[in-house]
């Protein structure tokens, strides 16, 4: 009886095998017996322990055990979860509108980046915020698929998540509706001059090279003639999402992107047809967040000398993810290649296979010794991770995408701006909105460009503002004295506040048009304030004087 029960799981690894089309002839005993091994545990397992033991959820934490040994971006997806990831990229789902990722096994789950336009957007969650709690109950430690379960329910129902954002003690709470979030690549366009276009895209999916081209030649029936390109917090996506729109802006049939892996075929992906945008000048905005196919498109204009990188240097994530089915519908989703830009350079960091807690601590110190001390850091980089574009620049390896021209933060501004850049007035503003809801939408709701003229902060709103925040879940505090100013406790100076307002007005101008209008009406505003979207418009000329542009 114990035979014929345990006949399938064996059959099931054997035949798995085969699918996936190992090489059997190199190392053939070793990979047997190290098989042989696991089957042998598992049915021990099954058999001898002291308590019945449910054979799927053991194959479970073998897999994933086995995945947690791997780099930090490979990951077994349950047969529960795969209509959940396959709807991601179709165009909508269900739930409260965030990407997660859990850094290892056991490890608290971190927000990477609300979904723009959706409901943890629209109440301020942060990349970077930890889920703690939902509805009351504890996920710290909770698989990807308790925590979706735990968030997700019917359109229209609330859901209260507990989130612990750094530097802030006690922990956040958000009340959050849950909705059916449709899943825009292309968020925001719009003519920033009389020739400047700006395209801003947060994914990239199926829709994203038409979306792109649509927006393009809108922007292009107004007359366009230089266009930026917003690909900051772009975590990625699909990869010929990426390549299809790098495509319209190169000329000729240069290389985009090659893959090289073990035990796949080696892939070239270059140019190939006409595109919309290949004589403009590009300036392509990046940070700390850009991933993936953000770094293909970034990495391909850089090395063909066609666009200006500005910003920051980007995330450093350059792994093909491919995805193989078992038997119950269940994937892994596994790094089978490696992403490298046409110069030849490794988009990927460096990473040690499981270390996933200082995979992502080498990262954050990375961009820490960048922002200190840029020069430094690129005199420190060695020859070896040097390289030449196709006109003979010199860019640089090592993980990630070096930004043509640096935009570091800035230590010396005012502490009300430092408040503010860190989003610190999204809670006090998301209160006092809902307070004046119905006021605001009654009098702007279908004015958007009267709205963009003319809105200004009334001097009894601005002030029911100021009270407001001193009583907010990140509460900012008005005070006289300098001597009771304090940046950490978030106590600021009339002073201060008032040397500053056009720009605080800005931002609370863009947050109340996001409410009334949606995200894609904020960013004309966010960007009159925004530091690297400042600098890149003072850089045309040296992206006009780029040799594929300037040729």
């Amino acid at each position: 009886m114990l035979k014929a029960r345990f006949v399938a799981p064996a059959l099931v690894m054997f035949t798995l095998g085969v699918l996936l089309g190992l090489n059997w002839s190199s190392d053939r005993t070793d990979t047997a017996e190290q098989l042989k091994k696991l089957e042998d545990a598992f049915l021990i397992i099954n058999k001898r322990y002291v308590e019945e033991v449910a054979p799927a959820e053991l194959a479970e934490a073998a897999i994933q055990t086995m995945v947690g040994k791997l780099d930090p971006h490979s990951s077994y997806i349950d047969s529960k979860a795969i209509a959940e990831v396959d709807e991601s990229y179709r165009g909508s789902f269900g739930g409260i509108g965030i990407w997660f990722e859990i850094p290892s096994v056991g490890d608290t789950a971190q927000v990477v980046s609300p979904i723009e336009g959706g409901p943890s957007e629209k109440v301020g969650l942060r990349p970077g915020d930890r889920l703690i709690a939902a509805d009351g109950t504890s996920i710290v430690g909770a698989d990807s698929d308790e925590i979706r379960n735990r968030l997700k329910g019917p359109t229209g129902t609330k859901v209260r998540v507990t989130v612990k954002r750094f530097g802030m003690d006690p922990p956040l709470e958000f009340i959050i509706t849950r909705e059916r979030i449709p899943l825009y690549s292309v968020t925001s366009t719009y003519m920033v001059d009389e020739q400047t276009g700006y395209i801003k895209i947060s994914r990239f999916a199926h829709t994203t090279h038409r979306e792109f081209v649509e927006g393009v030649r809108n922007l292009k029936s107004q007359g366009m003639n230089r266009l930026i390109l917003d690909l900051r917090s772009n975590p990625g996506g699909i990869m010929e999402a990426a390549v299809a729109l790098t495509d319209e802006l190169l000329a000729g049939y240069g290389v985009i992107v090659q893959t090289l892996g073990r035990a796949v075929p080696d892939q070239v992906l270059s140019a190939g047809r006409p595109g919309l945008v290949e004589q403009e000048p590009v300036i392509v905005l990046v940070n700390g967040s850009s991933a993936s196919g953000s770094e293909i498109v970034a990495g391909a204009l850089q090395d063909h000398d066609r666009a200006l990188i500005v910003g920051q240097r980007t995330f450093g994530k350059g792994l093909v993810q491919s995805q193989f089915e078992l038997p119950d519908k269940s994937r892994l989703q596994m790094t089978t290649a490696r992403y490298f830009t046409p110069s030849g350079r490794l988009i990927q960091t460096p990473y040690e296979d499981g270390n996933h807690r200082g995979y992502l601590e080498e990262k954050f110190q990375s961009l820490r010794d960048t922002a200190l001390d840029p020069d430094k850091y690129l005199d420190s980089i060695p020859d070896s991770l040097k390289y030449r574009t196709t006109h003979g620049r010199t860019v640089f390896g090592g993980g990630g995408i070096f930004p043509d021209h640096l935009v570091l933060p800035d230590t010396s501004m005012a502490p009300v701006l430092q408040i503010m850049y860190e989003g610190d007035l999204f809670e006090s503003f998301h209160d006092w909105f809902t307070r004046q809801e119905q006021e605001l939408r009654s009098e702007w709701e279908n004015r958007q460009a009267e709205y963009a003229s003319s809105f200004a902060f009334s001097a009894t709103q601005w002030d029911e503002f100021w009270r407001g925040a001193a009583h907010a879940q990140v509460p900012v505090t008005l005070t006289e004295e300098g001597s009771q100013a304090s940046l950490e406790d978030r106590v600021i100076t009339t002073e201060d506040l008032d040397a500053n307002r056009d720009v605080i007005h800005t931002y609370l101008k863009a947050l109340l048009a996001r409410q009334l209008y949606g995200s894609r009406a904020a960013y004309p505003f966010y960007n009159r304030i925004d530091r690297t979207f400042l600098a890149a418009l003072t850089l045309w000329d040296d992206a006009a004087a780029l040799p594929a542009v300037s040729r």
